[in-house]
């Protein structure tokens, strides 16, 4: 019989996939778990038990689990001492505000918009929506409509705008983004320049002909209400009457600013002027007016403005007239000009978010403008505000501040699907990672603006999220989590994969979050929720090039998770019904708790537990003791202690959470060859323990009448050729396990 002591001193590659049980000549299996539920791993590399979970409010959602998502919950944070949980549901928003480190109440409940119109939430799609905010305002987007701003408006009121865009102050014209949807030659022919109901005739079918027809018209054309530009001036539509013919308001007279600095161009001793005027759309003998046209050539500003006649067709860029005088050089000149008329043209365009053309999919906020991304009819489109204003989208002359347009024009078309803003705009689509940088010392502008492309994975419906220097994302497809990170060695973004030892955790995750300095501990965790409800649990600390899973699980299932600073909240179905907001709390040892006051050794739970409900109490004496007196069950809305002889203060009540620490199969390498396959047993185990009240190892249970801080000696039985050391706990109390050393009989 030979023996050999294997160490297993820390868990700090967390609990790795069953596929690398065969990998004991790496050292990550010395320093992992085959499972590891409901600990999180320390900086250290010690598996301590996780926080209960506090229960703060009753949604009162009834579960239907043919959705995704029923609540999905948003971080608020106006102030150091005013922060906030949002719930957004279907066709409904909660607003939690953090009053302290102890309570957490229901702030506000908004189910119309500021026009009393029924909110757009649909529980369909709630996994998708992201969010941005500034100040006192959150901005909610998704390509089904048009996004929403949750206005905080006191400390505990809050309500629900639809997004409006600036305008002019006359009001005749809006500050939102415009975009060409017609094909190539596609003219747009106003009826008139000015006035009401003019019609609107294209030269190839262009309107949304949606519905029947009703009235001569087809009322349920989602063109109806939009925007369009003729030149530079807005038409809107009223109605739709056929595929290339509608009804329209002019907004102001139809006035085109040319594109082209200085325009004109004379020629000596002659009074043909040549007009370029990109994508004009005339055919010769139109009548046009021209305005703020400077002399140039020798003619006179009065011989340039004014009504004047196309004569002919040099190109579709170039046309001529003849002004009123002769000119005595050649010059090109002009400066800024405009011209009236309402003849075809294919310089038009349409606004670009709208009920037929999509609404923003993404949004962030990125050196002081608001950036939206992605939309239906262009998935791959960015527009950037005005700098320091968030409503206006002008794209003006180009200046500096102006609003910027950019397309992410890789080679293939990229659905924009998330906006993470970091030392660059970081930009995930469907299909590829994608950045615009941002240049030393400057600023991002219409002048400098590009996108590059940099890895070709594609990212999932969950929000990309920076931790420990990197933003992780989900692989589309969901079989991997990478993190998106800028490397000065290749002066370019990469996407490492980071669940390659613990690819049978990642599995259809639905939501994320990332807290700092959670569980009273200094790491940061990246916490996904999945489908089944349980959520795997990411920890980073790249300095010391650990990183590492585990696993929480409950009696019900994990629906949405958010993060406060160092605190955790998320939103859990119990019973399969009630769906609670609670909070991971240092100290609560059970699920669906409350700390509540014992008198006469009974205490009321009404409105938390319904009678006939089993449940868990841990008490505590005046002097702080704490015992698990067991299961009980609810009868008369109360738990009573009559059996017990001691007086307690104070009682949790709520659910038993599973805590399992699985050993990979204790190995050893011999003179001969590692030990792999071999019949083998594990006599004794020595673990290191911190203020543990309760572990069993094996079937075997840790007997002490206090907390152990220290080693304890286990003695097992039984061979096996994947003999391994399993970690459970029977009384849901403190637990820290540091490690473990196995003596291995072969």
């Amino acid at each position: 019989m030979r023996k050999f002591r294997v160490p297993i001193n820390s868990f700090q590659f967390g609990e790795i996939s069953p596929s690398t049980r065969s990998r004991i000549d790496t050292p990550i299996y010395a320093a992992s778990a085959e499972r590891l539920e409901n600990v999180v791993v320390k900086a250290e590399g010690a598996a301590m038990k996780r926080a209960g979970l506090k229960n703060i409010y009753d949604f009162g959602i009834t579960r239907n689990t043919a959705k995704t998502m029923q609540s999905k919950l948003f971080p608020f944070i106006f102030s150091d001492d005013e922060r906030y949980i949002v719930s957004v549901e279907e066709a409904k928003v909660r607003v939690f505000r953090i009053i302290s480190e102890t309570s957490v109440s229901l702030s506000a409940t908004v189910t119309a918009d500021v026009d009393s119109n029924a909110l757009p939430f649909d529980d369909d799609y709630l996994h998708q929506y992201t969010y941005a905010q500034s100040g006192d305002v959150m901005f909610i987007c998704h390509p089904a409509f048009m996004p929403r701003m949750i206005t905080r408006t006191g400390l505990d009121s809050f309500e629900v705008q639809v997004f409006a865009f600036d305008k002019r102050s006359d009001n005749k014209e809006v500050y939102q983004p415009y975009s060409s949807f017609h094909g190539t030659g596609v003219t747009l022919d106003p009826s008139a320049v000015t006035g009401n109901g003019i019609t609107l005739t294209t030269s190839a079918n262009y309107w949304d002909t949606t519905g029947s027809v009703s009235g001569g018209v087809y009322p349920d054309s989602k063109h109806v209400g939009v925007r369009v530009r003729y030149g530079t001036s807005e038409i809107q539509i009223v109605s739709v009457v056929s595929a290339t013919v509608a009804n329209a308001n002019v907004i102001d007279t139809l006035i085109q600013k040319l594109a082209i600095l200085n325009p004109f161009r004379t020629i000596t001793g002659s009074t043909t002027v040549e007009v370029t005027n990109l994508g004009h759309g005339y055919s010769g003998g139109e009548s046009i007016t021209f305005s703020d046209a400077s002399a140039t050539g020798g003619i006179s500003a009065s011989n340039l403005n004014g009504a004047r006649t196309v004569v002919s067709i040099l190109d579709d860029n170039t046309f001529t007239f003849t002004a009123g005088g002769s000119a005595n050089e050649d010059e090109d000149g002009g400066g800024y000009v405009k011209v009236s008329t309402h003849n075809p043209s294919s310089n038009w365009d349409e606004q670009s978010f709208s009920e037929k053309r999509g609404y923003p999919s993404a949004i962030t906020l990125h050196e002081n403008r608001l950036v939206f991304a992605g939309t239906l009819a262009e998935p791959d489109a960015l527009w950037f505000s005005k700098s320091a204003q968030f409503f206006n989208f002008d794209v003006g002359e180009g200046e500096d501040n102006d609003s910027i347009n950019l397309v992410a024009a890789t080679g293939d078309v990229n659905e924009i699907r998330y906006l993470v803003s970091d030392r660059d705009l970081q930009v995930f689509t469907a299909s590829a990672e994608l950045y615009v940088p941002t240049f030393l010392n400057q600023a991002i502008t219409p002048t400098n603006a590009q996108i590059r492309k940099q890895t070709p994975f594609g990212c999932e419906f969950v929000q990309p999220t920076p931790l420990d220097g990197a933003t992780i994302y989900l692989q589309n497809g969901g079989k991997v989590v990478r993190e998106y990170l800028y490397t000065d060695s290749e002066d370019a973004y990469t996407s490492t994969a980071v669940s390659t030892i613990a690819s049978h955790l990642i599995s259809s995750f639905k939501d994320i979050c990332v807290v700092n300095g959670a569980f009273s501990e200094a790491e940061s965790y990246s916490v996904f929720v999945n489908a089944l409800g349980e959520c795997s649990v990411f920890g980073s600390n790249r300095a010391e090039k650990r990183a590492g899973w585990t696993r929480f699980t409950t009696q019900g299932s994990f629906e949405s998770v958010v993060a406060i600073d160092d605190r955790m909240f998320a939103a859990v179905w119990f019973d399969n019904t009630n769906l609670r907001l609670c909070e991971f709390i240092v100290g609560h040892h059970l699920d669906n708790s409350k700390t509540y006051t014992i008198s006469n050794k009974s205490t009321s739970v009404s409105g938390d537990f319904a009678n006939g409900v089993v449940v868990h109490v841990v008490a505590k004496t005046a002097s702080g003791r704490e015992d698990y007196l067991g299961t009980h069950t609810v009868a008369g809305n109360a738990i009573s202690l009559a059996e017990y002889n001691e007086t307690y203060a104070t009682a949790e009540i709520g659910y038993k959470f599973t805590i399992n620490v699985t050993t990979n199969p204790v190995d050893a390498q011999v003179k001969t060859g590692p030990v792999t396959g071999e019949p083998r047993g594990i006599a004794t185990v020595v673990a290191d323990f911190i203020e543990t009240k309760s572990a069993s190892m094996n079937g075997i249970s840790l007997i002490t009448d206090s907390a152990i801080s220290g080693k304890k000696e286990f003695r097992l039985l039984g061979y096996s050729r994947d003999p391994k050391i399993t970690i459970t706990q029977n009384e849901p109390l403190p637990f820290q396990l540091n490690g473990l050393t196995a003596e291995l009989i072969l």
